[in-house]
């Protein structure tokens, strides 16, 4: 009852919406961000023999490393700014978007390449029309992946300052020892992340793999 009472005493003071729209903006940019390098940068890794041996290594190496660890650095580098902050993000979700998207063009059906080099299709068609449709439901998981890794990683981030968003407010809790704010504020961590993750991500999945043959209709 303390928390239900909390949580709606930051809904009703605008604090809690205000939160809300300023980390799902912090992460709008971040992990943009990361899809528009991590998506490239994985059909580079399983199509162009150097790339794969000079970077899928160190991909494979930093994945495992936990994002908080990019804190310390991100502050030593941007200070205590937005910058910190949207570094953290990216370098929480580019790594598994790579990764996923290496995974899926490595998977593609070698003759379906060998059939489009015979029917002379070439570059941007080619990666546009062939590639990209063929890697698909790994490029979506990918994308899943990276959304959760990046959400995870901006509520570390956010806890570095006061730079408002969800992690100001467990920040605050914190320091007013006031546990139903904080359990409020993990619970609405935890609805946003879901309601992402099964309206969004997890229908484009769905969707895509019964278009792909990888699941059956309902």
């Amino acid at each position: 009852m303390a928390v239900a009472r909390s949580f709606w005493l930051m809904l009703q003071d605008g604090r809690l919406g205000a939160a809300v729209l300023r980390s799902l903006s912090r992460l709008a940019q971040g992990y943009g961000l990361s899809a528009a390098i991590g998506l490239p940068l994985g059909v580079a890794i399983a199509r162009i023999g150097w790339v794969k041996l000079a970077i899928r290594p160190l991909v494979l190496g930093l994945q495992a490393l936990p994002s908080i660890c990019w804190l310390p650095l991100a502050v030593l580098w941007f200070g205590l700014t937005e910058w910190a902050i949207l570094f953290v993000v990216v370098m929480g979700s580019l790594l598994a978007i790579t990764i996923s998207t290496e995974d899926g063009v490595s998977a593609i059906d070698p003759l379906l390449l060998r059939a489009a080099g015979t029917l002379g299709i070439k570059g941007p068609r080619f990666y546009g029309g062939v590639l990209v449709p063929a890697a698909l439901p790994g490029i979506v998981t990918g994308l899943k992946l990276g959304w959760s890794f990046a959400w995870r990683a901006l509520m570390a981030g956010e806890l570095l300052f006061v730079a408002g968003g969800l992690g100001q407010l467990l920040a605050q809790g914190r320091e007013l020892l006031d546990v139903p704010q904080v359990m409020a504020v993990m619970a609405a961590i935890v609805a946003i992340g879901s309601a992402v993750d099964q309206v969004l991500f997890h229908l484009a999945e769905v969707r895509v793999r019964r278009r792909w043959g990888l699941a059956e209709a309902a």
